[in-house]
């Protein structure tokens, strides 16, 4: 399979991995699945590679300690953990990652949009911060089915609200500064 591939079917799986624990856990089990989310989380976030690493880590270690169910469970949360420091330290470090990508389409950023991009990356912060607590929340409280319908559906209908959202108040703010 060709680099690409590899890397689309990775992203496939670490979208899906809500309703792939779903509908495998009864077969296969918490263990191979803490493994494979824990590779998955490890390898997808190039990134960074050593957070992922340590989060990976700690749900296997979750899983050493008698909680594996728990652990696979877990994994939307170090992913919105991960997304989260990432996100943090942009607006300390270098330029905020909303700003880098809002670069890609305009090189030349007035001061207001370089403000505005500081402003939606606080907001991904707020985000990722309640995304992730109820994403915890599912882990150690729901059920299988609830855990599956909020991290593998819920919360990617809340991302394109996010994205659908932002695009409504960047349009509308675009239109402010003509």
């Amino acid at each position: 399979m060709p680099k690409q591939g590899i890397k689309s079917l990775g992203m496939v799986l670490a979208v899906a991995w809500p309703i792939l624990v779903f509908v495998s856990h009864e077969y296969i089990g918490s263990w191979p699945l803490l493994i494979a989310g824990s590779a998955l989380l490890a390898w997808r976030m190039p990134q960074a590679r050593y957070l992922a690493m340590v989060m990976a880590a700690s749900l296997l270690t979750l899983g050493g300690l008698g909680h594996a169910e728990l652990g696979m469970r877990a994994y939307p949360v170090a992913v919105n953990a991960i997304m989260l420091i990432i996100f943090l330290t942009s607006l300390w470090k270098g330029m905020p990652i909303v700003e880098r990508l809002a670069r890609l389409r305009e090189p030349d950023l007035p001061p207001e949009g370089v403000q505005y991009t500081r402003r939606v990356t606080w907001a991904w912060c707020g985000f990722f911060i309640a995304n992730g607590s109820i994403a915890c929340w599912t882990a150690l409280y729901a059920d299988l089915a609830i855990w599956s319908l909020y991290n593998g559906v819920i919360s990617y209908a809340l991302i394109a609200l996010m994205f659908a959202g932002e695009w409504l108040i960047r349009r509308r703010f675009r239109s402010s500064l003509s």
